[in-house]
């Protein structure tokens, strides 16, 4: 009799349960299809987005590297051209990169004006990766050594010159070079001697602070 009961009483639980499953389906059915399918689609765009992505990116990569054999080569012309078509179609990083190195080229050209004007201006964009940014202030900044005053130097690289600045070594360095050309000794040797003293400096651009050191002090110029 035990067993029967047992048994009727388990048939009952299941059969409630059956109810309540029934009922709860009924109810929340729909929405648990829609979120189903939500996730599904969600994650098809996912997956295309970054395919989508990884595609553009490559085809950008190729073409800065066709474009940068071009000029290896000596085509600069059709170079330019590629580095110019990816300024304004490129995707990722890869435009910003062809900003910087139709920059170099100005330089490499002797257009030393149109290279300074070019690489601040990507130093002053605020869409530029803040690395690259400052990069292109500090190529500034070396190019105004031979071609502006030591105030407008100042005005591109001693903003690098911090100690948190992974630049802060080469800022101060152009900064030192900048104040010797213009016969300002004393400055020089504040900033050349600020690379010599940070341990964290390049060896060789220590070295060359030194050797310049080494110049001021026997012309006997600064204190």
């Amino acid at each position: 009799m035990a067993n029967q009961d047992d048994s009727f009483i388990r048939e009952v639980n299941e059969e409630l349960r059956s109810d309540q499953v029934r009922a709860f389906w009924r109810r929340f059915g729909r929405v648990l299809i829609a979120v189903a399918v939500l996730f599904v689609l969600g994650t098809i765009g996912k997956v295309g987005y970054e395919y989508w992505r990884e595609r553009e990116a490559s085809a950008a990569g190729d073409k800065f590297l066709s474009a940068l054999t071009q000029i290896r080569e000596g085509d600069k012309d059709e170079g330019q051209k590629q580095l110019a078509a990816l300024e304004q179609e490129g995707f990722g990083a890869y435009p910003v990169l062809a900003r910087m190195r139709s920059a170099s080229l100005l330089a490499e050209g002797g257009d030393a004006a149109g290279a300074v004007t070019a690489f601040s201006a990507i130093a002053n964009d605020g869409s530029v990766p803040q690395a690259i940014r400052d990069a292109a202030r500090l190529r500034a900044a070396y190019l105004l050594v031979d071609t502006g005053t030591y105030e407008q130097v100042a005005a591109e690289a001693e903003q690098l010159t911090n100690a948190s600045s992974p630049m802060r070594h080469s800022a101060r360095e152009v900064l030192g070079l900048s104040a010797y050309k213009a016969g300002d000794f004393a400055r020089a040797k504040e900033w050349l001697e600020q690379v010599v003293n940070d341990a964290e400096a390049p060896r060789n651009l220590s070295n060359r602070a030194q050797m310049l050191l080494d110049l001021i002090a026997a012309s006997g110029k600064a204190s």
